[in-house]
């Protein structure tokens, strides 16, 4: 009545339905998920390692130094005097810190 042989066989086939699945999950982890979360955590250290001082880039392209912080509120100095508030999520990356004023003699 039972055969021990094509119990065997359809655990076999079973296993060959699924294992195209977990070897297609396997690679979009490497190739797409686990890049993504690596450039999710450096963005985050860079935001959070902002501070008074630093030129940035906004992801709209403008160029500015931070003049004040919050949590999550950012103040840039466009020029001598115009001054514009952004999220702090809309810095798309930091140039440089800003050198020191010269004392003219």
């Amino acid at each position: 009545m039972f055969n021990v042989a094509s119990a065997a066989g359809g655990s076999s086939s079973m296993l060959m339905t699924i294992l195209p699945f977990v070897l297609m999950f396997v690679v979009f982890y490497f190739l797409l998920i686990r890049p993504q979360q690596k450039k999710q955590k450096q963005r985050n250290q860079m935001l959070n390692a902002l501070g008074k001082g630093d030129k940035v880039v906004t992801i709209g392209g403008l160029h500015g130094t931070i003049v004040e912080m919050t949590d999550d509120i950012v103040v840039l100095r466009v020029n001598d005097v115009t001054k514009l508030t952004f999220d702090r999520s809309a810095i798309s990356h930091a140039s440089a810190k800003e050198a020191a004023p010269v004392a003219k003699a």
